[in-house]
């Protein structure tokens, strides 16, 4: 260990490529990544759960296949690699899923894997523990009555963002070099956002969502098991080893690529349209002042950037409330799920859900099926209004969300702004300029656009036409090598190199 070189912000792709040349000892880097998060979650409360002596296990499985290796031996790509899961939809047989620190659901063990789990151990990694999140994901933050509220690593007073808050904080803590983010409405992009890494959410379909018992209920809106990483070439990794159809999905598409080759293009004369406020939504004047300059990146790539006005039909609250009603109906199947094995949150353990999160199921229950039609009918307006931008440019640029990380609350109960710029948002999830694409199944990432003159993190939205990831990873891996963002995490600091990466 005392000749380990420091692996803190190290890719996971040049660990995978170290550790399969030998130079790295999957077991060292296991004890390094475990004695990181001993010594800096305490601070941010990123992980919620550790399974240390499993990790240590599968890292001294993976050194013996590697010791034992021959030209037949084929490695997977993350090979040693660790990483960490989020603690909400996500399983893995034997580990504890608290769902988003659900009290009643503290010693609840599944038996069965998630897509994202199963093919990142497919894939060689090893998953260290799980991540904090909200009640059932039911919000833009990480909080809840449990674990309590993730701390953004650039100001530990402030919040992560959710809900996959406490995988993008360990991130760019540098615990791991990736994680899993789970993404109904922005759950990927807004923690990226929030703590300036890259946040990935691929088309509909690309990556199956294996739903039981409802097969068909990851559509309304659409659910995503994907990557939060520090660079784009990770992410685009980690694509190609989740993606490909599934036969348990009956909306998943597509074979297994390797998505890296995507990296390599550039985005001279494409037409990327920008829009500032996606329509209507209200952006605080320092993220947008970021994200605004951050636009200018294309142009100096050779793009046709134009600014555009996009009109739904919809205020920004009223496409809040049709998401909101669109998801009531999988947050109430989700509750009653639970009721069937013997968990009621509705009656016994009521008080372990916040109480937006019980007027949702109700919601939910009252709907009718021509209530849900009608619904359906405006998010079909909003995919054609979409539709058509994308008729005229390849990309579609936006502040990922319309403010900064906001100060965490003491009673578990951490929420959004609920005014920007003197205007009301839905303070659980209005003020994020995210779920339109969970609507639509476009592909989009957060990329870390600048940080405002009080040091926190901005993200700037990259969205592209459905089934075309390839073009938001090349136009992100263009934005990456212009203006790359390695070098502002906190724990970088005093790093005579950072200001040259």
């Amino acid at each position: 260990m005392s000749d380990m070189p420091d692996i803190r912000f190290m890719p996971a792709t040049e660990l995978a490529h170290r550790i399969r040349r030998g130079e790295l000892s999957p077991v060292e880097v296991m004890e390094s990544v475990i004695s990181g998060i001993e010594e800096r979650n305490p601070g941010i409360n990123a992980v919620v759960y550790k399974g240390y002596d499993e990790a240590r296990e599968r890292a001294r499985a993976a050194e013996k296949t590697l010791r034992n290796a021959d030209s037949s031996t084929r490695l997977g790509v993350f090979h040693g690699v660790p990483t960490l899961m989020k603690d909400l939809y996500d399983f893995k047989p034997g580990w504890p899923s608290t769902m988003g620190g659900v009290r009643a659901l503290a010693d609840y063990i599944p038996q069965h894997y998630c897509v994202w789990a199963e093919r990142m151990e497919a894939a060689g990694a090893i998953i260290v523990g799980k991540t904090n999140a909200p009640v059932l994901g039911f919000r833009g933050v990480s909080d809840n009555p449990l674990f309590g509220p993730t701390g953004n690593p650039f100001d530990l007073t402030r919040n992560a963002g959710g809900s996959s808050g406490g995988s993008a904080a360990a991130v760019a803590d540098g615990m791991v070099p990736f994680a899993e983010g789970t993404d109904a409405g922005g759950s990927i992009r807004i923690p990226s956002s929030w703590c300036g890494v890259f946040g990935f959410k691929q088309s509909a379909g690309l990556v199956p969502a294996v739903i039981r018992p409802n097969a068909f209920g990851g559509v309304n809106p659409f659910v995503h098991e994907g990557m939060i990483t520090r660079t784009v070439r990770d992410a685009a990794v980690g694509l190609g080893a989740l993606s490909g159809a599934d036969p348990r999905d009956p909306f998943s598409w597509g074979a297994r690529r390797d998505f890296s080759e995507f990296l390599s293009r550039d985005v001279r004369n494409w037409r990327i349209a920008y829009s500032p406020d996606l329509g209507s939504y209200p952006v605080d004047p320092e993220v947008a002042a970021v994200v605004e300059a951050a636009v200018r990146v294309f142009e100096r790539a050779g793009a046709i950037v134009e600014k555009i006005d996009i009109d739904f039909g919809l205020s920004h609250r009223e496409l809040t409330e049709v998401f909101d009603r669109t998801i009531a109906v999988q947050n109430m199947e989700s509750v009653y799920n639970l009721k069937d094995q013997g968990v009621d949150l509705l009656g016994e353990h009521a008080a372990d859900m916040p109480r937006e999160l019980h007027e949702s199921v109700a919601a939910g229950a009252r709907m009718t099926a021509l209530d849900l039609a009608r619904d359906q009918a405006s998010r079909s307006h909003v995919y054609d209004v979409l539709q058509k931008v994308f008729a005229d440019y390849q990309l579609l640029l936006t502040p990922t969300v319309g403010v900064t990380a906001v100060t965490n609350a003491t009673d578990g109960e951490t929420k959004g702004p609920s005014h920007i710029n003197g205007e009301p948002v839905n303070p659980l999830l209005g003020w994020c300029l995210t779920y339109i694409m969970n609507m639509t199944g476009n592909p989009a990432a957060s990329v870390p656009a600048g940080l405002t003159a009080q040091g926190m993190p901005v993200g700037l939205q990259i969205i592209g036409r459905r089934q075309q990831d390839g073009d938001v990873l090349a136009a992100s891996a263009v934005f990456e090598d212009i203006q790359p963002w390695q070098h502002t995490y906190p724990g970088r600091a005093g790093d005579p190199g950072a200001d040259s990466r």
